[in-house]
Parts: C-alpha cells; structure tokens; sequence
C-alpha cells in the first residue's frame, strides 16, 4: 500500500505504510536509531502479513518521510559524558507518537515489534499506554542500563561516524556499518543492503537526525523500573553474535520484565537477514497467537539456530 501520512499533534506527521487484511489483528513494526521503516523489509511485512497479521511500519520523528525536528546532534563530550541535556526529545515523546499513530488509526490494541531503539520505544508506550498494547516482542535491544548490552569496542568507530552526504559515499558508509554490526553466522546478501542503504538515502538523508534520536536515548537512561511495570505478554528476541548490543542487553530485559520469555537467535547479530527471517516470524506470529488467547500453552525458553533456517 502506499505511503500515507497522519497528523499525530505535536507538530509531529507520521509516515507510514500497511500490509494485509485491516480486519486482523495489528502488527505495529518500530525501528531503531537512524533507520527508516523501510528496514523492515517490505517482503517481511508481506510475509507476517501472510500469518494473519495486519502489519503497519511506520517513520519515527527524525526519520525517513515524518516530520524531522531542528537543533543540532549531541557533541562526542556529551556522547562520552552521556549528558542529558543534548536532548530536543525524549524516547517517551516518540511512544506518545506511536500511542498517537495508533488511536488516530483506530488500531489499538495493538501487537508492537520493536528493533534496537525501537524496543526501548515500544516498552515504554506498553508502560505509559498499556491499553494500547496486545502484546510486546523486543528484537536485538536492551533496558538502558549501563551493566548490560554495550557494544563491542570495535564497533565505535563505525557507527558513530556521521554518514556522508553523498549518495554513493552514503551507501558505501552503511556497506562499513552493516559489516560491523551485522550477522556473522548467517548468510547476509549485500544486494539487499546496498538497496536499503540506496532507498533510505533517497526518502531521508538528514546527516544530523540520528544523533538527535541517540540523544533521546541517553536521556531515558537505564530503564529497568519502567519495565517491571509492563503488563503485555513479551518475547524478547537476541541474536548471540550481536555486537552493538549484546545479548546480556536481551537477558536484562528478560529479567526485568514480569513473565517474558527469551528466544536467542544462532549467528544474528544486530540486523534482520532473510536467513533469520523465517525463526523471527515463526516466534512472532506465534507470540501473537499466544497472546490473543488462541494457542494452547507458553512455549519454553528456547534457541533456535537461524543458521539453519531459510536454507
């Protein structure tokens, strides 16, 4: 479906796209820091889709078509002070975005999917807004605090280098970027990142928004006493080759939430290979079901090798 926009107040427009039956349950699909929705792969959608799942992606503020605020980054001292005064927003003003998206839309409640920063959104509209939440399923994130889920020093370099302004350049940079933090037990098909990396510059190159959603992010700080409050049934998903956030971000997680469960991915590390695509939406559609009141029983804690899957 094509792209559509909605007002969600604020001086805050939302762009978004849905996939599926409108009549089934909703799928809301956030993504994480500097990245567009299109990162959920249209063929993912349409695949959850498939599974009885009306799927609705959408951009955050600062991100790809809605509506990008003005100020600039954080400075490296306030990255390395982790200073909360860079902030022009919070994580808390962009689950109120998606609270928003989803009563204007009529949706909820809905099931929320968050990747990377877009977990740390969704918990917080699951604790702020509990009634716009079926159920939440956290994908490669962490609660904020500060013994658990840091990056590997080697990625630093990386993924804090601002993105060039170049088209060719830019999709050069994100090739560096996903090779460092990307999945290296599973297959990864640079075609596919070289067409994200491409059609993400094309709807939004803003060099500047990414460090203002990272400044977002510094400024919730470590937040584990929200997420005991969290109520809606939670699968949290971790890759064990996650190098920007590593899986003890997910097991904190676990911990922290009342009755989650945990599902550890072989070979993911922080990015969404088709090769895992099969395990993560078996688990999700799964969770939904559960979640409804449709399945039978909790499944156990498990690992599944994604190695292993879709080849």
């Amino acid at each position: 479906m094509a792209e559509q926009f909605c007002d969600v107040g604020g001086g805050v427009t939302l762009c978004y796209e849905t996939f599926g039956e409108p009549a089934d349950p909703t799928a809301l699909l956030i993504m994480g820091l500097g990245t567009q929705m299109v990162a959920w792969h249209e063929d993912f959608c349409r695949e959850l889709a498939g599974r009885g799942l009306h799927v609705v992606r959408f951009d955050n503020r600062d991100a790809g078509r809605s509506t990008h605020l003005s100020g600039p980054p954080p400075t490296i001292r306030q990255l390395l002070t982790r200073s909360r005064r860079a902030a022009h927003y919070t994580l808390f003003d962009m689950a109120d975005d998606a609270a928003r998206l989803l009563e204007k839309l009529e949706l909820a409640p809905a099931h929320v999917l968050g990747a990377s920063m877009g977990w740390m959104i969704a918990q917080s509209l699951a604790a702020r807004h509990p009634d716009a939440v079926r159920s939440l399923t956290s994908i490669m994130s962490s609660t904020g605090s500060l013994r658990s889920g840091q990056p590997a020093l080697r990625v630093y370099s990386v993924f804090l280098r601002r993105a060039p302004r170049e088209r060719d350049a830019f999709i050069a940079h994100m090739e560096r970027v996903f090779a460092a933090i990307g999945s290296p037990g599973l297959p990864r098909d640079p075609d596919d990142i070289r067409a994200l990396a491409a059609l993400s510059y094309d709807r939004d190159h803003d060099a500047e928004s990414a460090g203002r959603q990272l400044a977002a992010i510094i400024a919730a700080g470590d937040r584990t006493p929200e997420l005991r409050r969290i109520k809606a049934p939670t699968l949290v998903i971790h890759g064990t080759r996650d190098r920007l956030v590593s899986p003890s971000g997910g097991r904190a997680t676990v911990r922290a939430i009342p009755g989650s469960k945990l599902l550890t991915v072989g070979g993911m590390g922080h990015d969404l290979p088709r090769a895992a695509w099969p395990t993560l939406i078996d688990a999700i559609a799964e969770h939904t079901v559960l979640a409804d009141g449709q399945g039978e029983e909790d499944p156990p804690l498990q690992t599944r090798p994604a190695s292993l899957s879709g080849l």
